[in-house]
C-alpha cells in the first residue's frame, strides 16, 4: 500500500531535501560547502535584476550564510588544474548555472531550440546562416567576448535589426548569439559586471563531457527527474516537471519508469490533492531550525502553487506589476524561521547611501511578531554585512515595519561591524 505522510513531514522533507536542515559552516565556507550546496539544488538561477543581490549569489547565502561570492564566480566562470570549473550556464530552469557533467542531458533542448529558436521557424533561422558562420569564426578568434565587441568585429551591415520584422528589434548579433548558445554551439566562458562572454564549448566544458556517448531523450528526461526529485524530497509530478521545465510528456513517463524500477516512491500527503513521489534518500528531520532569506529566485520557492501547499504561503513576483498595484513589493524576500514562511520583506541594496532598504515588512497572520522581529532584524543585519552595506533603514510600510524598526532601535537604522574580513561585494 502507498505510504500516507503528514503535511508537516513534507514540509520537513522539502526543506532537509534543499539543504535547511543543515547548520551554517562555523568558519569560513568552502568550495566544499558550495559543492553541498549544490548537491541540494542542482542549479542556481541566473537573473538581470540586481536591486537587493543577484539571483545565484543569494541561495548560497541562504543556506550558508556569509561567503565569499568568488567561490560561485571560480566554479561557474573559471578553471585552473587544481580548480576545475564545476558550473556552466544553460536553460535548466530558466536560465541558470548547471554542473558541467549535466550539459549532455540538456542535448535534446539544445537540438530543439537549432530547430525552432523563439517563434523563428529553420526557415527562418536559415536566412541568417551566414552571420551564425561570423560569429563562431570570431568567437573561435576572440573568445571569451561580449556580444556587443562581436557587432564592432562584424561591421555596421550586421550590427543592428531594422525597426520591424528583425530579432525582436535587437541587434541581430545579439539575438544571434542567444541562438547558438540556446543550440549549445556557443556556451559562457566568462562574465564581466554580468555582461555574458562567449566561447565555444571545447574551451569551457572539460573533454570528458564533450566525448560523452548520446544520451536519448528517455533517459535525459528521467535523469533530470531524478535529480529534480532529490532537490524536492517530496513532490507532484507537476513540481518535478517545472524543476527543469520539462513538457508532460516528457515528464510523465519519466515519472512512472522511476517509479517501477524504484527510484522513486509513491506516497499520500495529508491535504495534497495530487499523488506524491519520494526520492529514496529523501531525509526526514524530526524538526527544522534556523533562519533564512529567501530571494525571489530561490529554488525552494520556484513552483508558486508548491509553495503554497507546502508552507500555505501565496507568493507572487511583483516586479512587472505596476508600482501603484502592487501589494507586498518590487522584489520581495519570503523570511523563513524554524520551517515555517513567517513574513516577507521588500529589499533594495541603497550602494550609493550605503543601507540595506527594507520598503516594506509583511508578517504572516498568527505569527509571534515580537520573535519574528528580532529574528529577521538579526537576519537583515547579518545580510547587510556580507553586503557590506553600513546599516539598515526599514521605511514604515506594512504591519511589520514598525516591529522591526523597535528591533533596530529608534532610530530603524543600525551601523554593521567593522568587516572582520574584506570580501567583495556580492553583486
Amino acid at each position: 500500500m502507498t505510504e500516507t505522510i503528514t503535511a508537516s513531514a513534507a514540509r520537513r522533507m522539502a526543506l532537509a531535501a534543499q539543504g535547511f536542515a543543515d547548520p551554517r559552516p562555523a568558519g569560513e565556507p568552502s568550495r566544499r560547502h558550495l559543492q553541498k550546496v549544490l548537491a541540494r539544488t542542482q542549479v542556481l538561477q541566473l537573473d538581470s535584476v540586481n536591486v537587493a543581490v543577484r539571483a545565484h549569489y543569494m541561495p548560497v547565502f541562504s543556506r550558508l550564510g556569509p561567503y565569499e561570492p568568488s567561490l560561485v564566480d571560480d566554479a561557474a566562470w573559471a578553471h585552473s588544474a587544481r580548480r576545475p570549473r564545476l558550473l556552466v550556464e544553460y536553460w535548466a530552469h530558466m536560465a541558470s548555472l548547471m554542473p558541467v557533467a549535466d550539459w549532455p542531458l540538456l542535448r535534446w533542448r539544445m537540438r530543439h531550440y537549432e530547430e525552432q529558436f523563439w517563434g523563428y521557424d529553420a526557415q527562418k533561422l536559415a536566412e541568417h546562416a551566414g552571420l551564425f558562420g561570423d560569429l563562431l569564426a570570431a568567437v573561435k578568434e576572440l573568445g571569451p567576448v561580449s556580444a556587443g565587441k562581436l557587432e564592432d568585429e562584424l561591421g555596421g551591415s550586421a550590427r543592428h535589426a531594422r525597426a520591424s520584422g528583425g530579432w525582436w528589434n535587437r541587434s541581430d548579433v545579439k539575438h544571434a548569439c542567444e541562438y547558438l548558445f540556446a543550440a549549445g554551439q556557443l556556451t559562457c566562458g566568462a562574465r564581466q559586471g554580468f555582461e555574458r562572454r562567449y566561447d565555444l564549448p571545447e574551451r569551457v566544458l572539460p573533454p570528458e563531457v564533450l566525448a560523452a556517448p548520446p544520451v536519448s531523450d528517455e533517459e535525459a528526461a528521467r535523469r533530470l527527474t531524478l535529480r529534480a526529485a532529490v532537490a524536492h524530497g517530496v513532490a507532484t509530478e507537476p513540481d518535478l516537471r517545472d524543476y527543469y521545465r520539462l513538457k508532460p510528456e516528457r515528464s510523465r513517463p519519466a515519472v512512472a519508469e522511476l517509479v517501477d524500477t524504484g527510484l522513486l516512491e509513491p506516497v499520500t500527503v495529508r491535504g495534497w490533492r495530487h499523488p506524491a513521489y519520494r526520492h529514496p534518500d529523501a531525509r526526514l528531520p524530526r524538526k527544522i531550525t534556523g533562519r533564512a532569506l529567501l530571494c525571489p529566485f530561490d529554488p525552494l520557492i520556484w513552483e508558486r502553487a508548491r509553495t503554497e501547499r507546502i508552507f500555505n504561503f501565496h507568493y507572487r513576483i511583483e516586479i512587472y506589476v505596476p508600482e501603484a498595484k502592487r501589494v507586498h513589493g518590487y522584489y520581495v524576500f519570503p523570511f523563513l524561521l524554524d520551517g515555517e514562511l513567517v513574513a516577507r520583506v521588500d529589499l533594495k541594496s541603497d550602494r550609493a547611501a550605503g543601507v540595506l532598504r527594507v520598503q516594506g515588512a509583511f508578517a504572516e497572520p498568527g505569527v509571534d511578531v515580537s520573535r519574528v522581529a528580532a529574528e529577521l532584524a538579526g537576519e537583515l543585519q547579518v545580510m547587510a554585512e556580507w553586503l557590506e552595506l553600513d546599516g539598515i533603514v526599514v521605511v514604515p510600510r506594512g504591519d511589520l515595519a514598525r516591529p522591526l524598526a523597535s528591533a533596530f532601535g529608534t532610530t530603524a537604522t543600525r551601523s554593521r561591524n567593522t568587516a572582520t574580513r574584506s570580501r567583495d561585494t556580492a553583486t
